[in-house]
């Protein structure tokens, strides 16, 4: 059975199709953590009704955690904050001509008292957007967490063995 069988936990909601090969990778990091999730396409522009019922029945509906992507203006994630009263991650997608800095910005500058926590442009910020909501719900899951401290173990490995490599070829006079 696979994350998005089972009842969705988090929101992945993305303003455009386009959005989608970066939205994978939160996708990814979501199943390995075993967090089910629901995924959407709906705009704070042209499907404002949408995205105003997304919103206000997330609670409802049993989600715990909302990570919202969209480029260039990015209202997505505001709009979901300003409806919801779970936490929503907004993800800022580099889909126009100022490469996604329009959307980091439009993302990140929300008023005081409508909080969305806001990752890094395109691949990493989807990836750590899903790793950000593991650990939102890491809090109240053990299972979650466990699987949390092993992530974290897994990237220490990582580095460790890439340093052991960089070592070994400075011994041999090739680095």
């Amino acid at each position: 059975m696979s994350a998005q069988d089972k009842k969705a936990l988090v929101g992945i909601i993305m303003g455009s199709d386009s959005d989608l090969p970066m939205m994978a990778e939160a996708t990814k990091a979501l199943e390995k953590f075993g967090i089910p999730y629901e995924l959407e396409i709906m705009s704070a522009h042209r499907t404002p009704a949408r995205a105003h019922e997304y919103a206000t029945t997330a609670l409802g509906r049993g989600l715990k955690v909302m990570i919202a992507a969209a480029g260039a203006a990015a209202h997505l994630a505001g709009v979901m904050a300003a409806n919801t009263t779970i936490p929503v991650i907004g993800v800022p997608m580099g889909t126009s001509s100022l490469n996604g800095l329009d959307a980091l910005l439009s993302t990140v500058q929300m008023p005081g008292g409508i909080p969305v926590a806001t990752m890094a442009i395109d691949k990493a910020g989807a990836t750590n957007a899903a790793i950000f909501a593991a650990e939102i719900l890491g809090l109240s899951d053990p299972a979650i967490a466990k699987k949390l401290v092993e992530h974290k173990e897994e990237l220490a490995k990582a580095v460790d063995e890439k340093n052991a490599k960089l070592k070994a070829k400075l011994a041999e006079g090739k680095a």
